[in-house]
């Protein structure tokens, strides 16, 4: 099944408001035209308090705006946290959870990003949700094993018709800013074995549309063949995110397929 290929690029904690909507500006005159969004769907997620000058730079454009997180509550005294519905009133269309810096340096568990997961579904946004292993855990043989948990408790309870606003992005940690990069056939290998894991928690149907991207010091250099594997339907960027002729030679590597 041909999904639409989905790229976006997390900007983590770098820039600021002038870099950001600089490269906002960029990015939107660099990719008009409507050929290069019947292929490829473009989001950018910049930290929470550039959000609205960035999705001012991108208004009435195509390029999407999302956040790199959000808290599972909908209001309270939850200090220095971002609702969901704060995230919607500033124009966000996505939020990432789950991604590896959030689990393994702010120490978050597959329970809260669960709580996070239903959170956004309930609430109108769509979900990019993070998983991948550690580098010794690779070493272990624990792969699969790490994936199909985080997997299945991450996605625990939601509903299949949910499942259209869910895409997953496999990130192995030991690629993520190290320069290393899964081989094509290990990306491949992974993101079909998570889609079986989705067959099996929902049905085929569901996993044939569900969008798995890569993420993992993807470049221009290895985005086509990343982006040619069967099951890998697009990239979370980090890096190569911050420079406008690099984001968007992998989001063109994709025009290519």
């Amino acid at each position: 099944m041909m999904r639409k290929l989905f790229v976006a690029g997390n900007w983590k904690m770098n820039l600021d408001e002038a870099d950001a909507t600089a490269l906002a500006g960029d990015l939107r005159a660099n990719l008009s035209g409507d050929q290069v969004f019947a292929k490829v769907d473009v989001a950018v997620y910049p930290p929470f308090v550039y959000l609205p000058a960035v999705g001012k730079v991108l208004s009435n454009s195509k390029i999407q705006v999302g956040a790199q997180n959000v808290y599972f509550e909908s209001r309270g005294a939850f200090t220095g946290e971002i609702s969901v519905a704060m995230l919607k009133d500033v124009g966000c269309r996505y939020s990432i959870i789950g991604h590896s810096e959030r689990r393994h340096v702010m120490g978050e568990d597959d329970v809260l990003i669960n709580k996070k997961m239903h959170a956004i579904l309930q609430g109108g946004l769509e979900v990019i949700f993070c998983l991948g292993e550690l580098l010794s855990d690779r070493e272990q043989g624990q792969t699969e094993k790490v994936v199909e948990r985080q997997l299945r408790n991450g996605l625990m309870a939601v509903e299949p018709a949910d499942m259209s606003r869910v895409t997953i992005a496999y990130e192995p940690v030991w690629a993520i800013g190290t320069g290393k990069t899964a081989t094509p056939g290990q990306a491949q290998e992974a993101h079909a074995f998570c889609r079986e894991i989705i067959a099996d928690m929902f049905d085929e149907s569901v996993a044939q549309q569900v969008r798995i991207q890569y993420g993992g010091s993807v470049k221009p250099e290895n985005a086509s063949e990343l982006l040619g594997q069967k099951d890998v339907d697009g990239a979370l960027v980090g890096g190569a995110s911050l420079k406008s002729d690099s984001f968007t030679g992998i989001i063109k590597a994709g025009l290519n397929l």
